[in-house]
């Protein structure tokens, strides 16, 4: 007679071997969920915020500026210190998540986001910036433990599951780019009030978690098996975790130049403020429709090299059109770009996931290609405000973009062969 097997604690994301359920352990561990819709909503909800606080941001730049009087390449800073410390904060994400569990860290980053939104708003230049660091940091950690829960959880619809909260992170952003002005104006010409509004989607998303933390402290695993996990300094050394993080860094470059820039680009060419954040929002809205199919037929693909050809193509014609004819093709241009945007984004968190072996592979390999990536993308508003500003035009910059683009395709080939990390 077989002894029975000791029930063991659900692993943590990352950890220096993979406790992976068998296909009965991952039932059984859904089946712990009383109502597993809290699952979905979780991560749909935390989702909704990878992107808001930063898209809230762009529209309400001008009026930012204003009230601090700030030069185009300072007011760069305050779209680009969140994206650094996106990089910054996913070098800790990993071992957080190692050592206190995922769910407690994703609930943990909910509150310090809404924490860093409220600060952002304070009548200080220091809390502007300031704001910015935490808000970075609470993506970063949001972003980097998302993948690795989800090759966990759902190790056979991880790329499903990938469009699903990659649609939700831009449809927030589509959200709040297209409010952002109308709350200024309902909150009597107050910026300040309409980005301290999203806070408020935090605190849902925050609710909506903590289900999760209660579960996990409480559950016990079933039917486990440890397999090998690759060494957290072998990722690091792996050209094509290399190449997946070259292609994440370049797609986030080319997006944050958008998220930063785009409304200022139509506005500088003589577009009303209020029809440029419409324009902007239709740009994300159009991203949503890329992010959720790109990744579904990503998973269905043995090699995702046509998916690269096709999203970074649509991005580099879409910011030729800006160069050449800003306002009259503007809505033309958002379209374009918002295929190429939300497919790329889409691709490369799928690429993290389809290249990793196991949940944490997937775990670190997400930490490598964030860190670096967002590091390298923070670059990208701060040097268009600065070649904006020196030359007196947006085609320079953008023409620093198509070569990013150029780039993107090379490295984005190689990271979409069928290998693993």
């Amino acid at each position: 007679m077989s002894r029975p097997e000791a029930p063991l604690s659900l692993p943590l994301v990352d950890a220096e071997t993979e406790v992976r359920p068998s296909p009965r352990g991952a039932a059984g561990r859904r089946a712990l969920l009383a109502h597993p819709a809290w699952l979905m909503a979780g991560i749909v909800l935390a989702s909704l915020n990878m992107r808001a606080a930063l898209a809230s941001v762009s529209p309400l730049v001008g009026d930012i500026a204003a009230a601090f009087g700030l030069s185009s390449t300072a007011s760069s800073l305050v779209t680009s210190v969140p994206v650094l410390f996106l990089g910054a904060g996913a070098l800790v994400a990993p071992s957080l998540g190692r050592r206190f569990g995922a769910e407690p860290v994703l609930l943990a980053a909910l509150l310090l986001l809404g924490a860093g939104i409220l600060v952002r708003v304070l009548p200080s230049v220091y809390a502007l910036y300031g704001g910015g660091v935490l808000v970075g940091t609470a993506i970063a950690l949001l972003n980097v433990l998302m993948p690795g829960l989800i090759k966990r959880d759902f190790p056979d619809r991880a790329a499903s599951m990938t469009s699903v909260y990659t649609g939700a992170m831009i449809a927030g952003a589509t959200v709040v780019a297209a409010a952002s002005v109308p709350l200024e104006q309902a909150f009597g010409d107050s910026w300040e009030a309409s980005l301290a509004f999203w806070s408020l989607l935090a605190a849902v998303a925050a609710v909506a978690w903590l289900p999760q933390v209660l579960i996990a402290r409480g559950r016990t695993g079933q039917a486990v098996r440890a397999t090998p996990a690759t060494p957290a300094r072998g990722v690091w050394r792996s050209a094509l975790a290399w190449q997946v993080t070259l292609f994440m860094g370049l797609q986030s470059l080319w997006s944050y130049v958008l998220i930063a820039w785009m409304p200022t680009i139509f506005t500088d060419h003589g577009m009303s403020r209020s029809t440029a954040g419409v324009v902007f929002a239709f740009n994300n809205l159009i991203q949503v429709a890329g992010a959720f199919v790109v990744p579904l037929l990503a998973g269905r693909m043995r090699s995702q090299r046509p998916l690269v050809v096709l999203v970074t193509t649509l991005v580099a014609a879409g910011y030729a059109g800006l160069m050449v004819a800003p306002v009259e093709g503007a809505w033309l241009w958002s379209a374009v770009l918002g295929v190429g945007q939300g497919g790329a984004v889409g691709l490369a968190l799928t690429l993290i996931v389809l290249r990793s072996g196991d949940a944490v592979t997937a775990s670190r390999l997400s930490g490598m290609a964030q860190t670096v990536g967002y590091l390298l993308a923070a670059a990208g508003p701060l040097a268009a405000g600065a070649v904006h500003q020196a030359t007196g035009s947006w085609s320079v910059p953008i023409a620093l973009v198509l070569v990013v683009c150029a780039t993107a395709l090379g490295v984005g080939l190689l990271a979409a062969r069928d290998r693993k990390v």
